[in-house]
């Protein structure tokens, strides 16, 4: 078992029941996260759901860490990244039979997504029904204007590198 803490500097991070710190993850996709205000796991834990103050959702696949986590080739990826609201997404999660994720906000709204593809399915309250197995249409609420973004397998989080670059004068040049 492991737990898991969301921070507000868009760093999710994962302990031992111990108390020792195993992994450090930050989001790399394209959209500012922003400050994680939710977090949520499927039920067999291989799908690490956050959620933050800038309405965006980021899916993360960590069953290969979870199996052994002292191996280094075993990472933690961040598959998905969608906008759900255009305000701070309060609560998060899956319904694995229907492979929905539920967010809700602070503006009052809640909304259904598909889990593996971010596709918006509508909210609660809406007048036509949810139609769940079509995820051909690609619709959003009218608040959002982004689509789900699948990050690629090779991306990686870049690190600030400290570079210096002494200035010296070179008459021969």
């Amino acid at each position: 078992p492991i737990l898991a803490s969301a921070h507000e500097s868009s760093c999710i991070c994962l302990w031992s029941i111990q108390g020792n710190l195993m992994k450090k993850l930050l989001p790399f996709s394209e959209h500012p996260s922003g400050p994680l205000t939710a977090l949520c796991t499927d039920i067999f834990t291989k799908i690490l759901l956050t959620g933050s103050k800038e309405g965006y959702i980021i899916r993360w696949n960590i069953t290969s860490f979870l199996e052994d986590s002292r191996n280094r080739k075993n990472k933690i990826r961040e598959e998905l990244c969608w906008r759900a609201h255009a305000t701070e997404v309060v609560d998060l999660f899956i319904v694995e039979e229907k492979n929905v994720v539920v967010t809700a906000s602070i503006d009052g709204s809640v909304r259904l997504w598909h889990a593996r593809t971010g596709y918006y399915f509508g909210y609660f309250g809406q007048a036509r029904k949810f139609e769940l197995s079509d995820t051909s249409r690609l619709i959003l609420p009218s608040d959002v204007k982004d689509y789900s973004t699948i990050i690629k397998e090779e991306s990686q989080h870049m690190e600030k590198k400290k570079v210096i670059y002494p200035l010296t004068l070179d008459r021969d040049k």
